[in-house]
């Protein structure tokens, strides 16, 4: 099989593409461990929990949700769990699953910390662009993941995704 090299083209997008989502990654970090002692990925897992119905989501589905694996989900759910952030409750219908839910706490971290984190992607990302290159950049970030999730069908079965895998047996559910 001949390797297709990048073009020159192509290596320069692909270096500024990860130079812009590194220092991206970092601003972002740096700003919600300033604003609230946690990294993204806390604040995102308590975003996506104050968009559900109840602030309740299986953990399955809160890891699916997060784009991460369960067992790192399990990390972080137990770690938000021991600030009062979040809270978990056994699921009724399948005994292998629990539920996350974010507590009244979590909300009133996730309020507070909001406006500092939109100020930081809008001034980091959104400001810098037209409105033409913010719809080039949906497009973009949204064909990229759907490749990556295993095309167009809605929920891979693959262990390709993060949310499929487990680092052990006893990751979680």
């Amino acid at each position: 099989m001949t390797t297709r090299w990048l073009t020159p083209k192509e290596q320069r997008a692909w270096r500024a593409f990860m130079a812009a989502k590194i220092l991206l990654e970092d601003a972002i970090d740096r700003q919600l461990q300033q604003d609230a002692g946690m990294p993204h990925l806390y604040y995102g897992i308590l975003a996506n929990l104050s968009e559900e119905p109840g602030h309740k989501l299986r953990m399955t589905d809160l890891a699916e949700k997060s784009k991460i694996t369960r067992s790192r989900l399990t990390y972080a759910v137990t770690r938000l769990e021991k600030d009062g952030l979040i809270r978990r409750e056994d699921c009724a219908w399948d005994k292998r699953s629990s539920f996350a839910i974010l507590t009244d706490e979590g909300m009133a971290v996730l309020e507070r910390t909001a406006p500092g984190h939109v100020e930081t992607v809008r001034a980091a990302v959104f400001d810098q662009l037209s409105d033409e290159q913010v719809e080039q950049l949906e497009t973009i970030g949204s064909a990229i993941a759907r490749a990556l999730e295993g095309g167009e069908t809605p929920r891979p079965t693959s262990d390709e995704v993060p949310w499929r895998r487990r680092s052990s047996p006893c990751s979680g559910p």
